[in-house]
Formats: C-alpha cells, structure tokens, sequence
C-alpha cells in the first residue's frame, strides 16, 4: 500500500478524477482534497464526495499545533501525516500556493496509479 497523488488546476477535474477513482475501486476513505483554501478544499470534497483531512487523521497533538501554525505549517503537517516525508509536502504545499488541487489516494491498492 502506498501513498500517491495528482494535482489539478480545476475543480470539475477533480470531481471526474476522482468518480474515475472509485470505478477502479479506491474507496472514499481513501480519497483526500486539499487546497490552499478551507472553503474551496469543502466545496471541492463534498462535489467529489470525498475526504478533507481532519483531526482523525492527523492525529490529537498535530491538530491542536495546526490551530497555532501558519498555513502552509498546517498544510505541510497534514501532508506529511498522510504518508509523504516532509520534503514532499514542502513541495505539495508550493503547488497549493499556485492555487492547484491536491487529490491524494492514501493506502492505495496494489497496481493502482494516478
């Protein structure tokens, strides 16, 4: 099982990749959006009906530093707890600035790819 993602620049990209997803049988826990924007990064999982990182996933002690960090603190913690080392989600955090979107499969199936 791994840890893989693909970044867009459009929403309805999104939804579509990720319906894709599913169909080849990644389940929604799987499936995780992230952007650079709490509100674009709802609207985008819900359409998709997909996952936002929360504080289940990232664990007690990483959600409570996330209320007193920065974002792009808050964005490379959660990207690092979803799988990637911290120099992955420095870049990953990069790509938000530039206003793409980050769909990340975690624990995908054997053989899958983005």
């Amino acid at each position: 099982m791994s840890v893989l993602y693909k970044e867009f620049t459009n929403d309805e990209e999104v939804v579509t990749a990720i319906q894709s997803m599913k169909a080849k049988g990644v389940e929604d826990k799987q499936i995780y959006v992230i952007t650079h924007d709490d509100d674009r990064t709802e609207r985008v999982a819900d359409n998709a009906d997909a996952n936002t990182v929360t504080a289940s996933d990232v664990g007690l002690g990483t959600a409570a530093k996330n209320l007193f960090r920065k974002k792009g603190d808050e964005l490379r913690a959660q990207f690092e707890q979803l799988g990637f080392s911290s120099t992955e989600a420095e870049q990953l955090e990069k790509k938000l600035d530039q206003g793409k979107v980050i769909v990340v499969v975690k624990d995908a199936p054997a053989g899958f790819t983005l």
